[in-house]
C-alpha cells in the first residue's frame, strides 16, 4: 500500500488521544458519577476500573491500529477477515451517530460563550435555557421549526470541522490538538483556581471528597466505575484503532496507552474540584445543602454553572467566557477525532480520496444533525445519546473484548507485537483483565440494562426512560442503536477497494 499519513511527533499522537477522551462529558459527567458513588471511595473503585479495563484496553486498540495499519474495519478487516470487519463498522456508525448531535452541545457553548460576556441568560437560567436558546418544543417527538440561533452556531461548528478534516492528519488534526488541548488545559486551570477561592469552596470539595466506605460493598458503585472509565475514554467505537493506526512502526504503545489513560482522569479530577468547588459556592449563597445544586448533565453546565457565575463576587463575564470557552474546546477535539473514524473508514474502503470522504462522511453527519437544532432537538439527542452509549458504545466493547479474547485467540500476538517496542512489558494482568474482569464487569452491566430497559422497571409513568412514550423511545432509541448494528454488517458486506489489500507490514519512511 501507499505512503500511509503518520503524526509529526509522538506528543502530537498524545494530545490528538487525550483531545478524543476529554470531551464535554468528562467536564460534567465524573464530578457528578463519583459524588453520587461513594465521593472520595470512588476513586478506589476508579483507579481500579482504570487500571483494569481502561488502560488495557487502550493497550489492544494501540496494538490493532498500530500493527494492522488501517481505520477500524480494515484493521479488523486484516486481522480475521470478513468475520471481524463488522465489528470495526459497528463501531464506526455509532461513531456517525454520536458526530451528528455532539456537534449542537458544542453549538451551545459557543453561545453561551457570547451571552457571558453580559451574563445574557439572567436570573431564570433554566428558563432562558429551555425557552429563550432551545425554543423547546411542548411534547417529546415534535420536530418543530429550526432554531436559527441554534443553528448558526451549529454551521459554524461544522465549518471549523470540515476545515481540519480537510487538513488532513498532520496539518489539520494534529495541528488542530496542539492548540486546543495546552489551550483547554490552561483554561480550566484559571477556572478551578477562581473557583476553589470562592467562599463556600471547600464546603463543595468536602462532598465531592469526603470517602463513604461503605459504598464499596455495594456492586452497583464498582459497575458505575467500570462504566465511566469505557465511556470516558473513547475506547470501543473506532477511534483509538484509527488515531493509532497513524502511529510510526516503532512507537511506544504500552507508554502512551499509561499517558493517554492517566492524563484523562486528572483532567477529569481537575474538572471534579472545579465543579464542586463552584457547587459549593452555590450552595452556601443559596443557604442549601450541595446535594440540592449539583446535577448531571447538559442541566449543569447550561443551567446551573450560569446560576453559579451570576454569584461570584467578581469577574463573573470573564470566567463564564472561560468556562464555556473550555467546553468549545474540548467538543471541537473530540468531535474531530469521531469524524476521523468514518473519514478513514470510508476512504480505504471505497478507494476514494480522503477529500470525499470527509465531504460524504462528515457531509451526512452535519445534514442529519440538523434534526438536533429544531425545536424538539433536546429531546431527541437525550434519547440518542442514551441509547447509542449504552447499547452501542458498552456493547461494543464487550462483544471486542469476547471476540479478541476468546475468539479470535490474539492477546498472545499482541503481547508479542507490543512488548519488544514498549518500556512498560505486558504481563499476565494485562491478559487477565482483558479475559476474565473486563467481561465479567461488562456483562454484567449490558445484562442489567436490556432487563431495565426491555422490562420497563424505569420508575415513571410509562416505564420507559424520562418517562417517553414508546414510540418515541423505539424510533429515537431503539432503532438508532440497531440501525449502526445493522449497518456495520452491511459495509462489512462491500467489496475492499483493492489498494486496502495490498501488503501492510513493510516499514514506512
Amino acid at each position: 500500500m501507499g505512503q500511509r499519513s503518520q503524526w509529526g511527533t509522538r506528543a502530537g499522537f498524545i494530545l490528538a488521544a487525550v483531545g478524543s477522551a476529554v470531551g464535554l462529558g468528562n467536564i460534567w459527567r465524573f464530578p457528578y458519577v463519583a459524588y453520587e458513588n461513594g465521593g472520595g471511595a470512588f476513586f478506589i473503585p476508579y483507579l481500579f476500573a482504570l487500571l483494569t479495563a481502561g488502560i488495557p484496553i487502550l493497550i489492544m486498540e494501540f496494538t490493532i491500529g498500530q500493527k494492522y495499519r488501517g481505520s477500524a474495519p480494515l484493521s479488523f478487516f486484516r486481522m480475521e477477515g470478513k468475520k471481524a470487519e463488522w465489528l470495526g463498522w459497528w463501531g464506526v456508525f455509532v461513531a456517525f451517530v454520536i458526530s451528528t448531535y455532539y456537534s449542537v452541545i458544542i453549538a451551545w457553548a459557543m453561545k453561551y460563550t457570547v451571552y457571558s460576556f453580559n451574563l445574557q441568560w439572567g436570573d431564570d437560567t433554566q428558563g432562558f435555557l429551555f425557552g429563550d436558546v432551545l425554543n423547546l418544543a411542548d411534547t417529546p417527538g415534535q420536530v418543530g421549526g429550526f432554531v436559527p440561533g441554534v443553528l448558526i452556531p451549529h454551521i459554524l461548528v461544522w465549518i471549523i470541522v470540515f476545515g481540519i478534516l480537510f487538513a488532513g492528519v498532520k496539518k489539520g488534526i494534529e495541528l488542530a490538538n496542539k492548540i486546543f488541548i495546552p489551550v483547554l488545559v490552561i483554561v480550566f486551570l484559571m477556572i478551578v483556581i477562581r473557583a476553589v477561592t470562592l467562599p463556600g469552596a471547600l464546603t463543595g470539595l468536602e462532598a465531592f471528597f469526603k470517602p463513604d466506605l461503605s459504598q464499596l460493598a455495594n456492586g452497583t458503585v464498582w459497575v458505575a466505575a467500570y462504566g465511566h472509565i469505557f465511556f470516558s475514554l473513547s475506547i470501543a467505537f473506532a477511534i483509538m484503532i484509527t488515531y493509532s493506526s497513524y502511529l510510526p512502526r516503532k512507537s511506544d504503545i504500552t507508554n502512551n496507552a499509561f499517558i493517554t489513560g492517566f492524563a484523562n482522569s486528572g483532567f477529569e479530577l481537575l474538572a471534579g474540584i472545579g465543579v464542586f468547588a463552584a457547587l459549593g459556592f452555590m450552595a452556601v449563597q443559596s443557604n442549601v445543602a450541595v446535594d440540592e445544586v449539583a446535577t448531571a448533565g447538559v442541566g449543569l453546565a447550561f443551567a446551573v454553572f450560569p446560576q453559579i457565575i451570576n454569584e461570584f463576587p467578581g469577574m463573573n463575564a470573564l470566567f463564564g467566557v472561560l468556562f464555556f470557552l473550555s467546553l468549545v474546546l474540548a467538543g471541537l477535539s473530540s468531535l474531530i477525532s469521531i469524524c476521523e473514524t468514518y473519514v478513514a473508514g470510508l476512504s480505504e474502503k471505497l478507494g476514494i480520496s480522503r477529500n470525499k470522504a470527509v465531504l460524504f462522511g462528515a457531509g451526512a453527519a452535519s445534514l442529519i444533525s440538523l434534526l438536533f437544532t429544531t425545536r424538539g432537538g433536546l429531546y431527541f439527542l437525550d434519547a440518542v445519546d442514551y441509547f447509542i452509549n449504552q447499547f452501542g458504545v458498552a456493547f461494543i466493547g464487550l462483544v471486542e473484548v469476547i471476540a479478541i479474547a476468546w475468539v479470535f485467540r490474539k492477546l498472545d500476538v499482541f503481547k508479542e507485537h507490543a512488548n519488544p517496542m514498549s518500556d512498560i512489558q505486558i504481563r499476565g494482568w494485562w491478559k487477565f483483565s482483558l479475559m476474565y474482569i473486563t467481561p465479567l464487569v461488562l456483562g454484567y452491566m449490558m445484562f442489567d440494562l436490556f432487563r431495565t430497559n426491555l422490562g420497563k422497571r424505569f420508575d415513571n409513568d410509562t416505564g420507559n426512560y424520562e418517562g417517553y412514550s414508546d414510540a418515541f423511545i423505539m424510533g429515537a432509541g431503539w432503532s438508532v442503536a440497531l440501525a449502526a448494528l445493522i449497518l456495520g454488517i452491511l459495509f462489512s458486506l462491500i467489496k475492499w477497494n483493492r489498494n486496502a489489500l495490498e501488503p501492510y507490514d513493510r516499514d514506512e519512511t
